[in-house]
């Protein structure tokens, strides 16, 4: 077990490519283009293909998506949560404070990329979703405002916040030993709105009432995605590891040693550690 709670060591100073935006813009431009892409379908061919459930137009143009989701999305989940898991780093108490410093960074270009996902959820397609259903009278629980909000944006967001999650448990010391409370708000309880769209559906189905966001049947939504606030707990629980990590790399101060976060995490929580 490490005896000392503080080290200091001479660090070499990262390249400033350790620490660029590229690659949270290749990925904003590619969602990006991707939900244009997708709300120029929808404009395209919702009315004039979207409003009968039994004829074979809709079977083409709309329930041959939801197949499709039903099957890439847990197979992208799966492949993506097992990759972080299989490359995990199996010598975390060795990690060097720079590389540690560097994975901080990629959670949180990581995180950025989830909230943008969760925005078009949670936010656009689900106040699409209300507007569609105060104007069309639903012959099926699989319209294609459903079809795109419900089995894809939320599924989507899911997968990257769980991503997200299993980065931070099989890269960073604070994470691997520890449960942190506000990452799994932020990540849980958005997800919970998904299990949520059960209670929807079955709610539309036994009763006719009005589209309305404050609706009792729709409370459960707006309860979940509230829950996406806890952000602010969990950069509040890693910022004075990551200062200490930078006044280390950069200024050549001490700093807790990997090991010693390992075995008590809750150390690199405190705020007197954020004092310069």
């Amino acid at each position: 077990m490490a005896q000392a709670t503080t080290q200091t060591v001479s660090i070499s100073i990262p390249d400033k490519s350790a620490f660029s935006w590229k690659n949270l813009w290749i990925a904003l431009a590619i969602i990006t283009a991707f939900e244009i892409a997708v709300n120029a379908y929808e404009r395209a061919f919702a009315f004039s293909k979207g409003l009968d459930y039994f004829t074979p137009e809709y079977q083409t143009y709309w329930m041959s998506i939801l197949y499709t989701e039903l099957i890439l999305e847990p197979l992208t989940l799966i492949a993506l949560c097992s990759w972080l898991w299989v490359t995990r780093d199996r010598a975390m108490e060795n990690l060097a404070p720079a590389e540690e410093l560097r994975r901080y960074w990629n959670l949180g270009l990581f995180v950025v990329v989830y909230t943008v996902l969760l925005y078009w959820g949670a936010s656009y397609y689900t106040e699409q979703d209300g507007t569609w259903h105060q104007t069309v009278i639903r012959d099926t629980d699989f319209t294609p405002s459903h079809i795109i909000e419900f089995y894809q944006s939320y599924p989507i967001y899911i997968i990257a916040g769980v991503g997200s999650m299993v980065y931070a448990m099989t890269r960073l010391p604070a994470y691997a030993r520890a449960f942190s409370v506000p990452y799994a708000v932020l990540v849980g309880s958005p997800l919970m709105i998904f299990p949520n769209v059960g209670l929807n559906e079955f709610g539309h189905t036994r009763w006719f009432m009005e589209e309305l966001f404050v609706a009792p049947l729709h409370w459960g939504f707006v309860m979940f995605g509230w829950g996406a606030l806890a952000i602010l707990g969990t950069w509040l629980q890693a910022c004075p590891r990551v200062l200490e990590l930078i006044k280390q790399v950069y200024y050549g101060k001490p700093a807790t040693p990997p090991a010693v976060v390992l075995e008590d995490p809750e150390r690199t929580t405190k705020m007197e550690l954020c004092e310069i």
